[in-house]
Protein backbone atom coordinates (compact mmCIF):
# COMPACT_ATOMS: atom_id res chain seq x y z
CA UNK A 1 0.00 0.00 0.00
CA UNK A 2 1.11 3.52 -0.99
CA UNK A 3 2.08 5.28 2.08
CA UNK A 4 0.07 8.50 2.96
CA UNK A 5 1.97 12.13 2.37
CA UNK A 6 1.91 15.14 3.45
CA UNK A 7 3.64 18.65 1.58
CA UNK A 8 6.57 20.85 2.27
CA UNK A 9 8.03 23.48 1.24
CA UNK A 10 11.22 23.64 0.07
CA UNK A 11 14.02 24.61 -2.07
CA UNK A 12 15.11 22.64 -5.38
CA UNK A 13 16.58 22.68 -9.00
CA UNK A 14 15.09 21.36 -11.91
CA UNK A 15 18.40 20.73 -14.35
CA UNK A 16 22.03 20.91 -13.80
CA UNK A 17 22.02 24.48 -15.29
CA UNK A 18 18.76 25.41 -13.55
CA UNK A 19 18.74 27.75 -10.08
CA UNK A 20 17.69 26.56 -6.95
CA UNK A 21 13.53 27.62 -6.29
CA UNK A 22 10.97 27.27 -4.53
CA UNK A 23 8.62 23.99 -4.78
CA UNK A 24 6.67 21.71 -2.45
CA UNK A 25 7.33 18.07 -2.27
CA UNK A 26 5.95 14.95 -0.49
CA UNK A 27 6.85 13.83 2.45
CA UNK A 28 6.13 10.67 4.33
CA UNK A 29 3.69 10.52 7.18
CA UNK A 30 5.90 8.79 10.23
CA UNK A 31 5.24 5.28 10.30
CA UNK A 32 5.72 3.79 13.65
CA UNK A 33 9.62 3.90 13.89
CA UNK A 34 9.88 7.24 11.95
CA UNK A 35 10.93 10.68 13.27
CA UNK A 36 9.06 13.74 11.77
CA UNK A 37 11.49 17.19 12.55
CA UNK A 38 10.93 20.71 11.64
CA UNK A 39 14.50 21.82 9.82
CA UNK A 40 15.81 24.70 11.89
CA UNK A 41 18.66 25.13 10.19
CA UNK A 42 20.92 23.50 7.16
CA UNK A 43 24.22 23.56 6.61
CA UNK A 44 25.70 23.82 3.22
CA UNK A 45 28.22 21.70 2.30
CA UNK A 46 30.20 21.62 -1.48
CA UNK A 47 28.86 18.19 -2.38
CA UNK A 48 25.33 19.57 -2.38
CA UNK A 49 26.69 22.05 -5.15
CA UNK A 50 28.51 19.91 -7.22
CA UNK A 51 25.22 17.19 -6.50
CA UNK A 52 22.96 20.08 -7.84
CA UNK A 53 25.26 20.66 -11.31
CA UNK A 54 25.64 16.73 -11.53
CA UNK A 55 29.60 17.71 -11.53
CA UNK A 56 29.89 13.69 -10.15
CA UNK A 57 27.44 12.54 -13.16
CA UNK A 58 30.73 9.50 -13.44
CA UNK A 59 29.94 7.93 -10.17
CA UNK A 60 26.80 9.92 -9.17
CA UNK A 61 24.81 10.79 -11.24
CA UNK A 62 22.04 13.84 -10.26
CA UNK A 63 18.39 12.96 -10.87
CA UNK A 64 16.09 15.53 -11.03
CA UNK A 65 14.55 17.31 -9.37
CA UNK A 66 16.95 17.56 -6.43
CA UNK A 67 16.46 19.52 -2.84
CA UNK A 68 20.32 19.26 -1.60
CA UNK A 69 21.12 19.40 2.04
CA UNK A 70 22.43 16.81 4.43
CA UNK A 71 23.31 18.60 7.69
CA UNK A 72 20.60 19.28 9.07
CA UNK A 73 19.66 20.66 12.71
CA UNK A 74 15.93 20.90 13.67
CA UNK A 75 13.23 20.14 16.46
CA UNK A 76 11.02 16.95 16.78
CA UNK A 77 7.42 17.44 15.93
CA UNK A 78 5.91 13.98 15.38
CA UNK A 79 7.46 10.03 16.29
CA UNK A 80 5.88 6.91 15.98
CA UNK A 81 4.06 4.53 18.24
CA UNK A 82 7.86 2.67 18.58
CA UNK A 83 9.86 4.97 18.34
CA UNK A 84 11.18 4.94 22.25
CA UNK A 85 14.64 7.89 21.95
CA UNK A 86 13.06 11.10 20.78
CA UNK A 87 9.98 13.01 22.13
CA UNK A 88 8.27 16.34 20.38
CA UNK A 89 10.52 19.25 21.31
CA UNK A 90 14.15 17.65 21.46
CA UNK A 91 16.49 19.18 19.57
CA UNK A 92 17.74 16.87 16.81
CA UNK A 93 20.23 16.39 13.51
CA UNK A 94 20.35 13.92 10.41
CA UNK A 95 23.63 13.77 8.26
CA UNK A 96 24.37 12.44 4.88
CA UNK A 97 22.25 9.23 5.34
CA UNK A 98 18.81 8.34 6.51
CA UNK A 99 18.88 4.48 6.08
CA UNK A 100 21.14 0.78 5.71
CA UNK A 101 20.42 -2.54 5.03
CA UNK A 102 21.49 -2.84 8.99
CA UNK A 103 22.47 -6.43 8.33
CA UNK A 104 25.57 -6.21 6.45
CA UNK A 105 29.47 -6.93 8.29
CA UNK A 106 29.86 -3.14 7.56
CA UNK A 107 26.25 -2.00 9.25
CA UNK A 108 26.90 -4.30 12.38
CA UNK A 109 30.54 -3.04 12.92
CA UNK A 110 28.38 0.65 13.20
CA UNK A 111 29.97 1.44 10.42
CA UNK A 112 26.32 2.48 7.81
CA UNK A 113 28.45 4.79 5.95
CA UNK A 114 30.01 1.80 3.96
CA UNK A 115 26.91 -0.14 3.81
CA UNK A 116 26.22 -1.19 0.08
CA UNK A 117 22.90 -0.38 0.58
CA UNK A 118 22.83 2.95 2.17
CA UNK A 119 20.30 5.25 1.32
CA UNK A 120 21.67 9.16 1.16
CA UNK A 121 19.75 11.99 2.59
CA UNK A 122 19.25 13.48 -0.75
CA UNK A 123 19.32 12.14 -4.57
CA UNK A 124 18.91 8.38 -3.12
CA UNK A 125 16.55 5.78 -4.20
CA UNK A 126 13.55 6.42 -1.91
CA UNK A 127 12.34 2.86 -0.70
CA UNK A 128 8.89 4.53 0.69
CA UNK A 129 7.64 6.75 -2.10
CA UNK A 130 9.74 5.90 -4.96
CA UNK A 131 11.53 8.39 -6.93
CA UNK A 132 14.87 9.82 -5.14
CA UNK A 133 15.10 11.09 -1.39
CA UNK A 134 15.12 14.64 -0.46
CA UNK A 135 17.28 16.83 1.81
CA UNK A 136 17.42 19.60 4.36
CA UNK A 137 16.61 22.39 2.03
CA UNK A 138 12.95 22.02 3.28
CA UNK A 139 11.00 23.14 6.48
CA UNK A 140 10.74 19.50 7.72
CA UNK A 141 12.13 15.63 7.08
CA UNK A 142 10.72 11.94 8.43
CA UNK A 143 13.43 9.68 8.98
CA UNK A 144 13.68 6.77 10.69
CA UNK A 145 15.05 6.66 14.47
CA UNK A 146 18.46 5.04 13.86
CA UNK A 147 19.34 8.06 11.78
CA UNK A 148 18.38 10.84 14.17
CA UNK A 149 20.83 12.12 16.76
CA UNK A 150 20.57 14.04 19.18
CA UNK A 151 21.68 17.95 19.42
CA UNK A 152 23.58 18.85 22.98
CA UNK A 153 21.35 21.31 24.53
CA UNK A 154 24.42 24.08 24.76
CA UNK A 155 25.10 24.04 21.48
CA UNK A 156 24.00 26.97 18.81
CA UNK A 157 21.92 25.28 16.64
CA UNK A 158 23.48 27.53 13.33
CA UNK A 159 26.71 26.13 14.28
CA UNK A 160 25.75 22.29 14.85
CA UNK A 161 24.20 21.80 11.73
CA UNK A 162 27.83 21.91 9.79
CA UNK A 163 28.93 19.24 12.25
CA UNK A 164 26.61 16.36 10.39
CA UNK A 165 28.84 16.90 7.58
CA UNK A 166 32.04 18.88 7.88
CA UNK A 167 32.40 17.79 11.21
CA UNK A 168 31.77 13.97 11.07
CA UNK A 169 34.46 13.88 8.24
CA UNK A 170 37.42 15.23 10.07
CA UNK A 171 36.88 13.88 13.75
CA UNK A 172 36.40 10.31 12.46
CA UNK A 173 39.61 9.89 10.99
CA UNK A 174 41.28 11.70 14.25
CA UNK A 175 39.76 9.48 16.08
CA UNK A 176 40.54 6.23 13.90
CA UNK A 177 43.83 7.42 13.71
CA UNK A 178 44.05 8.19 17.79
CA UNK A 179 45.18 11.61 17.72
CA UNK A 180 46.08 12.64 20.99
CA UNK A 181 48.07 14.84 23.14
CA UNK A 182 51.50 14.93 22.09
CA UNK A 183 51.11 14.22 18.98
CA UNK A 184 51.75 16.36 15.72
CA UNK A 185 49.01 17.14 13.32
CA UNK A 186 49.11 18.56 9.95
CA UNK A 187 45.94 20.08 8.24
CA UNK A 188 45.97 20.85 4.76
CA UNK A 189 43.19 23.93 3.70
CA UNK A 190 41.52 25.60 6.26
CA UNK A 191 38.00 25.67 4.84
CA UNK A 192 34.88 24.25 5.71
CA UNK A 193 36.69 21.03 6.66
CA UNK A 194 39.73 22.56 7.68
CA UNK A 195 38.35 25.00 9.97
CA UNK A 196 37.09 22.02 12.03
CA UNK A 197 39.60 19.88 11.84
CA UNK A 198 41.26 22.71 13.41
CA UNK A 199 39.33 22.91 16.22
CA UNK A 200 38.66 19.07 16.30
CA UNK A 201 42.99 18.64 16.77
CA UNK A 202 42.94 21.25 19.38
CA UNK A 203 40.49 19.64 21.54
CA UNK A 204 41.98 15.98 21.33
CA UNK A 205 45.74 17.83 22.84
CA UNK A 206 47.72 17.92 19.90
CA UNK A 207 49.95 20.21 18.20
CA UNK A 208 48.21 21.78 15.43
CA UNK A 209 49.76 22.95 12.23
CA UNK A 210 47.53 24.63 9.32
CA UNK A 211 49.43 24.24 5.59
CA UNK A 212 47.54 27.19 3.32
CA UNK A 213 48.10 28.79 0.01
CA UNK A 214 46.84 32.11 1.58
CA UNK A 215 49.06 33.92 3.79
CA UNK A 216 45.97 36.19 4.65
CA UNK A 217 44.82 33.10 6.63
CA UNK A 218 47.42 33.29 9.59
CA UNK A 219 45.39 35.29 11.82
CA UNK A 220 42.32 33.17 11.78
CA UNK A 221 43.96 29.52 11.41
CA UNK A 222 45.69 30.88 14.64
CA UNK A 223 42.22 32.32 16.38
CA UNK A 224 40.88 28.33 15.55
CA UNK A 225 43.23 27.17 17.04
CA UNK A 226 46.64 25.97 15.48
CA UNK A 227 49.79 26.27 17.29
CA UNK A 228 51.37 27.34 13.78
CA UNK A 229 50.57 28.35 10.42
CA UNK A 230 53.28 27.28 7.38
CA UNK A 231 52.09 28.64 3.77
CA UNK A 232 52.59 25.62 1.52
CA UNK A 233 53.65 27.71 -1.40
CA UNK A 234 56.86 28.21 0.32
CA UNK A 235 59.23 25.15 -0.33
CA UNK A 236 62.01 26.34 1.98
CA UNK A 237 58.88 26.31 5.03
CA UNK A 238 57.96 22.80 4.26
CA UNK A 239 61.23 21.62 4.42
CA UNK A 240 61.59 22.86 7.75
CA UNK A 241 58.69 20.42 8.94
CA UNK A 242 60.24 17.09 6.88
CA UNK A 243 59.67 14.03 8.42
CA UNK A 244 58.08 15.85 11.53
CA UNK A 245 54.32 14.90 11.52
CA UNK A 246 52.24 12.09 13.01
CA UNK A 247 49.05 12.61 11.09
CA UNK A 248 48.03 15.01 8.10
CA UNK A 249 44.67 15.78 7.38
CA UNK A 250 43.98 16.71 3.60
CA UNK A 251 41.13 18.84 3.42
CA UNK A 252 41.71 20.24 -0.25
CA UNK A 253 39.25 19.16 -3.16
CA UNK A 254 41.25 21.00 -5.89
CA UNK A 255 44.60 19.80 -7.72
CA UNK A 256 47.70 19.62 -5.49
CA UNK A 257 51.14 18.06 -4.87
CA UNK A 258 50.53 15.14 -2.33
CA UNK A 259 53.61 14.32 -2.43
CA UNK A 260 54.60 17.65 -0.53
CA UNK A 261 52.51 16.71 2.24
CA UNK A 262 53.95 13.07 2.28
CA UNK A 263 57.34 13.85 2.89
CA UNK A 264 56.63 15.88 5.98
CA UNK A 265 54.94 12.79 7.55
CA UNK A 266 57.42 10.74 11.12
CA UNK A 267 58.20 7.39 10.22
CA UNK A 268 54.77 5.29 10.52
CA UNK A 269 53.13 8.54 9.97
CA UNK A 270 49.59 9.12 7.91
CA UNK A 271 48.27 11.36 5.49
CA UNK A 272 44.50 10.84 5.11
CA UNK A 273 42.46 11.98 2.24
CA UNK A 274 38.87 13.63 3.10
CA UNK A 275 39.02 16.35 0.54
CA UNK A 276 38.15 14.86 -2.94
CA UNK A 277 40.46 16.18 -6.05
CA UNK A 278 38.40 15.20 -9.61
CA UNK A 279 41.71 14.28 -11.00
CA UNK A 280 44.14 11.69 -9.95
CA UNK A 281 47.17 12.32 -7.28
CA UNK A 282 50.27 11.47 -7.98
CA UNK A 283 51.76 9.31 -5.51
CA UNK A 284 55.54 8.54 -5.51
CA UNK A 285 56.15 5.25 -4.10
CA UNK A 286 59.62 5.88 -2.39
CA UNK A 287 57.30 9.27 -0.56
CA UNK A 288 55.55 5.67 1.56
CA UNK A 289 58.19 3.32 1.29
CA UNK A 290 60.95 5.62 3.15
CA UNK A 291 59.07 6.11 5.91
CA UNK A 292 56.54 3.08 6.41
CA UNK A 293 53.59 5.95 5.96
CA UNK A 294 50.74 5.59 4.73
CA UNK A 295 48.35 7.28 2.71
CA UNK A 296 44.45 6.38 3.69
CA UNK A 297 41.20 7.81 2.67
CA UNK A 298 38.06 8.68 4.76
CA UNK A 299 34.37 9.07 4.03
CA UNK A 300 31.95 10.95 7.39
CA UNK A 301 31.34 8.45 10.28
CA UNK A 302 28.74 5.44 11.18
CA UNK A 303 25.77 6.73 13.23
CA UNK A 304 27.42 6.25 16.97
CA UNK A 305 30.50 7.40 16.02
CA UNK A 306 28.50 10.71 14.98
CA UNK A 307 26.68 10.81 17.97
CA UNK A 308 30.03 10.44 19.63
CA UNK A 309 30.96 13.52 17.35
CA UNK A 310 28.00 15.49 19.00
CA UNK A 311 28.48 14.82 22.88
CA UNK A 312 32.51 15.51 22.12
CA UNK A 313 30.92 19.26 20.76
CA UNK A 314 29.02 19.39 23.58
CA UNK A 315 31.44 19.07 25.88
CA UNK A 316 33.97 20.81 24.30
CA UNK A 317 31.79 23.58 22.75
CA UNK A 318 32.60 23.10 19.34
CA UNK A 319 30.38 24.34 16.43
CA UNK A 320 31.57 25.59 12.93
CA UNK A 321 31.93 28.50 11.74
CA UNK A 322 29.22 29.85 10.05
CA UNK A 323 27.47 32.65 7.95
CA UNK A 324 23.81 32.40 8.53
CA UNK A 325 21.68 33.50 5.13
CA UNK A 326 18.18 33.47 4.08
CA UNK A 327 17.29 30.64 1.26
CA UNK A 328 16.47 32.95 -1.17
CA UNK A 329 20.18 33.91 -0.97
CA UNK A 330 21.14 30.69 -1.70
CA UNK A 331 21.82 30.65 -5.26
CA UNK A 332 24.14 34.12 -4.08
CA UNK A 333 26.36 31.30 -1.75
CA UNK A 334 26.51 28.84 -4.36
CA UNK A 335 28.69 31.11 -6.51
CA UNK A 336 30.35 32.62 -3.21
CA UNK A 337 31.33 29.13 -2.09
CA UNK A 338 33.48 28.50 -5.79
CA UNK A 339 35.14 31.54 -4.78
CA UNK A 340 35.93 30.14 -1.49
CA UNK A 341 34.15 33.45 -0.23
CA UNK A 342 32.82 32.28 3.33
CA UNK A 343 34.14 32.08 6.85
CA UNK A 344 33.27 29.13 6.84
CA UNK A 345 30.36 27.51 6.10
CA UNK A 346 26.92 28.82 5.31
CA UNK A 347 24.18 27.78 7.32
CA UNK A 348 20.22 28.45 5.77
CA UNK A 349 17.97 29.43 8.32
CA UNK A 350 14.98 27.61 7.43
CA UNK A 351 12.74 30.35 8.84
CA UNK A 352 13.33 32.32 5.71
CA UNK A 353 10.69 29.47 3.92
CA UNK A 354 7.87 30.53 5.68
CA UNK A 355 7.83 33.45 3.39
CA UNK A 356 7.68 31.18 0.08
Amino acid sequence: MQPTTYKAKAFSAASETSPLASTTIARREPNERDVQIEILFCGICHSDLHSVRNEWSEFMATNYPIVPGHEIAGRVTRVGSAVTKYKPGDLVAVGCMVDSDRTCPNCQRDLEQFCPNMTLTFNSADKYLGGRTYGGYSDSIVVDEHFVLRLPSNLDISGAAPLLCAGITTYSPMRHWHIGKGMRVGVVGLGGLGHMAVKFGRAFGAHVAVFTTSPNKKEDALRLGADEVVVSRNADELKKHAGSFDFIIDTVSADHDINAYLNLLAIDGNLTLVGAPAEPLDVPAFSLIMGRRRLAGSAIGGIAETQEMLDFCGKHNITADVEVIPIQKVNEAYERLLKSDVKYRFAIDMASLKSE
